[in-house]
């Protein structure tokens, strides 16, 4: 009975971590539908249209922000989007990460560094998913925009 519970725990806790590290990039989605459906909520718009607004909040941000980092030419501004959706996924991370370490650790100072690494990890990987659609463009991270009239490498040419 002992080694079934064992196994179920680590079970639960492995899905619970996989569930932690999927959901990680709707942090910040999350985060606005919540406060566009309390908002609307809290003015009038009864529980339906609370939570038809915050939904749509939510998934507009979602969109709107993987087409913007997707689209985006400009190199400081995928890292400012990117930020913005791995912040709150940090600090989510950070929370989630201190709760699982009160489980089987007395130490504070042990709790703490888990928690920092949970969050490094999830944040790391809120980046990484919503980067993932972004086409790279190795020619203007190296400050190298192609040029029709000023070729990066010149051909040669031979005459024979």
């Amino acid at each position: 009975m002992l080694a079934i519970g064992l196994v179920l725990n680590t079970l639960g806790i492995g899905l619970f971590c996989w569930a932690i590290f999927a959901l990680a990039v709707y942090a910040l989605p999350f985060f606005v539908a919540l406060s566009i459906g309390m908002t609307a909520f809290q003015s009038g718009a009864g529980l339906i249209g609370a939570l038809l607004l915050g939904t749509a909040g939510g998934a507009l941000t979602l969109v709107l922000g993987r087409i913007a980092v997707a689209v985006a030419r400009s190199l400081a501004l995928r890292i400012a989007i990117a930020t913005a959706f791995a912040i709150p996924a940090t600090v989510a991370g950070y929370h989630v990460a201190f709760a699982l370490s009160q489980i089987g650790m007395p130490s504070l100072a042990w709790r703490e560094i888990l928690a920092c690494l949970g969050a490094v990890c999830i944040g790391g990987t809120t980046w990484a998913r919503l980067t993932a659609f972004a086409e790279p463009r190795p020619l203007e991270l190296a400050g190298l925009v192609e040029n029709p009239s000023h070729p990066v490498l010149p051909t040669a040419t031979r005459e024979g």
